[in-house]
């Protein structure tokens, strides 16, 4: 007899993490594994940031924090939200969770119920399916592809709403696949949401400085839409803090505070000490900012280029986040030896077995023909998982 519940046994587990954790196992065995699963930068903290908290614990910044944060670093996201994408937000519109990924779950269970769907764009990040279902409600898919770069067209969103739709989760730049959505392709959407009164647009920007575009556009800029839309950000990537677990979500006070009720009963506030460390991230110089994104501008330039060589790559030129996400549908049937390559699962694992690189592969991300690698680590990491990918692929036989 199965004790749990069915929102328990409808989910799966995160399949980036699992790689995650299947490269630790093989590392933790003397197996040299380069991980190129995780989405995590490689950088560390900056110095001024890391001294913030320690200032914080000196300070017996200890206690309970408030459900939505405290007000300083809410001021201080109002400020950034204005400074930076020209947005006006109170604190009042600011909930600060344990990381984004609290965010758009909270999000989610505030708006979303039974019988609501959720379009999702493919590919995706691998938990905005299961969080829809977390939140009883019905995620609905719009495919993309490669020679579109995995971008949906506002005909395509518009043939996707039904009565039904509840929300929209829309990520730029893209976790899977790098892809960034300009100003008028927002605008285009936006254009057709604007017609859809009900939906609404949850846009995750969590990757807004990873971008090689020059600027962030959000789709909160288009006053037809913006009541209806929440901004989920925080600090994991763009300042190397994917551990301190501080996101947020801003919007509209119903939304926020709906949030916050929801927060207060699961979680309470963020980290204390977190939280000033996020504030001096916002407050202080965004030179480390600057240069873990050139930094990450490099990497990409390096493994578009050397992915290109591999026979069954197909690749396209991501312009944001730290993620290539190659077609590789042209090597499924072959084998090396008695292991075929059936999937993009398969491929992925047969890397990292033979070529001892974790990817993971793009069922998890509704992209069945493709794996992701992330470029977010160092040069010499990219050039040896390369060429490791390059020669097992050349193992394998029509």
């Amino acid at each position: 007899m199965n004790p749990l519940s069915d929102r328990v046994n409808r989910l799966h587990p995160s399949a980036t993490l699992a790689m995650s954790a299947r490269s630790a196992e093989l590392k933790a065995q003397g197996v040299d594994v380069i991980n190129m699963s995780v989405g995590e930068p490689d950088f560390n903290t900056p110095d001024h940031i890391k001294a913030a908290a320690v200032r914080a614990v000196e300070d017996n910044w200890s206690r309970y924090s408030p459900v939505p944060g405290y007000p300083a670093l809410r001021e201080a996201i109002c400020a950034k939200l204005k400074n930076e994408n020209g947005l006006d937000y109170r604190p009042t519109q600011i909930v600060v969770s344990n990381g984004a990924k609290q965010s758009v779950a909270g999000v989610l269970m505030a708006l979303v119920g039974q019988g609501d769907e959720v379009i999702v764009p493919a590919p995706y990040w691998v938990s905005y399916p299961e969080m829809v279902l977390m939140a009883d409600g019905t995620p609905v898919t719009i495919p993309t592809d490669i020679e579109h770069d995995f971008k949906i067209s506002a005909a395509q969103l518009e043939a996707a709403i039904t009565p039904r739709t509840k929300a929209i989760i829309l990520c730029s730049p893209s976790n899977p696949t790098g892809s960034v959505y300009t100003k008028d392709e927002l605008k285009g959407l936006a254009d057709v949401l604007a017609r859809h009164e009900q939906v609404w647009i949850i846009a995750d920007e969590i990757y807004e400085h990873i971008n090689y575009l020059g600027r962030h556009e959000s789709i909160a800029q288009f006053a037809a839409v913006r009541e209806r839309t929440v901004i989920i950000n925080g600090v994991s990537k763009a300042y190397a803090m994917t551990g301190w677990r501080i996101g947020f979500a801003a919007g509209p006070e119903v939304v926020i505070k709906a949030v916050s009720k929801l927060q207060g009963q699961y979680t309470s506030g963020p980290c204390s000490v977190s939280q000033k460390a996020a504030e001096a991230a916002y407050t202080g110089t965004q030179q480390p900012v600057e240069e873990m994104r050139q930094a990450f501008q490099r990497r990409r330039d390096l493994i578009v280029s050397l992915a290109k060589e591999i026979p069954g790559f197909e690749v396209n030129h991501p312009e944001g986040a730290f993620y290539l996400f190659p077609k590789c549908s042209a090597l499924f049937g072959r084998r090396d030896g008695d292991r075929v390559i059936r999937t993009a699962d398969d491929l992925a694992l047969y890397l990292l077995d033979v070529a001892h690189v974790a990817c993971v592969g793009g069922d998890s991300f509704g992209a069945p023909d493709c794996i992701r690698l992330s470029y977010a680590t160092s040069d010499d990491n990219i050039r040896r998982a390369l060429a490791r990918i390059r020669e097992a692929v050349a193992r394998l036989t029509e």
